[in-house]
């Protein structure tokens, strides 16, 4: 009986959404990859791109909703990988971001399994070319930083975030997850030194057809309405002329009244009595 050959896992970003800003590589081994093992995060649009013969299976962990744990995905890679077959763990944005890719890789490592990374394009990208802005702009923004809003248990909470030491005028601050009350970002910032006025921008589901954009400064940020996750926050001078550019494209009306259904939608009330 012949020995079966182990595979190979690749730990592939899914992007923010749009299937078109897959890379090729990515979509490459959607189609011919064994199992896909992917998070809970990527568009039924990207999933639905896997090759007939591949079985899929969604190992999401979403808004710390217990399903399945990280030990349990990174033994179902191995055991996938060591039985022969090519695996692809699906990460939405890039792996690198925020998707814990460094555990996996030790547990990879540990087995003496063989990895690839395939990068992805991350959604603080997506969203700045949403929105038609740069992320980083030599006349006033030389510095970007991105912090998570939401933390893995053991580390420090947002709360004892040291933001005067991440933070000056001339930065450009992305942060992942920031969670439904903007409230504290726009307390703590200001508090760290930051100007009301600096220039605030929160997307939601960017690069989707339900993306929304909301463009506001760091003192009315307490004063946005919800919007539905997963969304990012842009603070800086460089996102500056996402504002005007977001009012110019969406009337005033249609902006009010998306705001109101969102407000609704996440105080209970149903749209259709």
């Amino acid at each position: 009986m012949s020995e079966v050959l182990p595979g190979k896992v690749y730990l592939v970003g899914a992007g923010p959404g749009d299937p078109e800003l897959l890379t090729v590589k990515a979509h490459s081994l959607l189609r011919r990859a064994d199992v896909i093992l992917h998070d809970d995060l990527v568009s039924e649009a990207i999933v639905s791109l896997t090759g007939p013969h591949a079985r899929v299976i969604n190992v999401g962990k979403r808004c710390g909703a217990k399903s399945i744990t990280q030990a349990e995905i990174n033994r179902l890679m191995i055991s996938f990988a060591l039985s022969g077959m090519d695996v692809v763990r699906l990460k939405s944005g890039d792996p690198g971001i925020f998707g814990r890719l460094a555990e996996e890789l030790d547990a990879l490592s540990s087995a003496n399994v063989t990895f690839e990374v395939v990068p992805g394009i991350t959604t603080a990208l997506a969203a700045a070319a949403s929105l038609g802005v740069a992320l980083t702009d030599r006349r006033s923004s030389s510095k970007l930083v991105i912090v998570s809003g939401h933390h893995a248990n053991g580390i420090e909470p947002l709360e004892k975030t040291d933001w005067s030491a991440l933070v000056a005028d001339h930065t450009t601050l992305v942060v992942y997850m920031p969670g439904r009350d903007l409230s504290n970002f726009s307390r703590q910032l200001m508090e760290a030194g930051l100007a009301a006025e600096i220039p605030c921008a929160v997307i939601s589901r960017v690069s989707t057809a339900e993306e929304v954009r909301i463009a506001t400064s760091l003192g009315e940020l307490s004063g946005v309405a919800t919007t539905e996750t997963p969304s990012i926050l842009l603070i800086g001078q460089a996102v500056g002329r996402a504002r005007e550019r977001v009012l110019a494209e969406t009337p005033v009306r249609d902006f009010e009244a998306q705001a109101q259904v969102l407000a609704r939608r996440f105080a209970g009330v149903d749209e259709n009595p």
